[in-house]
């Protein structure tokens, strides 16, 4: 499958990722919630605990930390390049950003394609 999306972070983003990985250490990866009990936001998982499947698709690295998402997903999003920024908030329930006061939230802007 040819990536056309692309991931980064914004400078908070990034801050919150050091945060974390003094906390938990630097084996950590991203994967894209498609909305279910965490609404649509990045999930922040050790290695360890988050199983890639088959199905899913790597969109890149965001402060070395790999950043996936569902197969399926891609078709419907690929199109848009992500940028993941942390706000004030609670994070997901099972994402390492949970507990630290703040949250990532995915960003988008849509790339159309251009007809020549």
């Amino acid at each position: 499958m040819t990536n056309t999306m692309t991931v980064s972070a914004t400078e908070a983003g990034l801050d919150l990722i050091e945060e974390i990985k003094g906390r938990f250490g630097t084996e950590l990866l991203f994967h894209q919630s498609g909305g279910c009990c965490d609404g649509s936001s990045p999930m922040c998982f050790e290695q360890s605990d988050y199983i890639i499947g088959d199905r899913d698709v790597k969109i890149g690295d965001i402060g070395g930390v790999p950043f996936y998402m569902n197969a399926d997903q891609y078709e419907l999003w690929k199109h848009t390049n992500l940028v993941i920024d942390a706000i004030d908030g609670i994070g997901g329930m099972f994402s390492l950003d949970n507990g630290s006061g703040r949250r990532f939230l995915t960003r988008s802007n849509i790339c159309l394609p251009i007809d020549k």
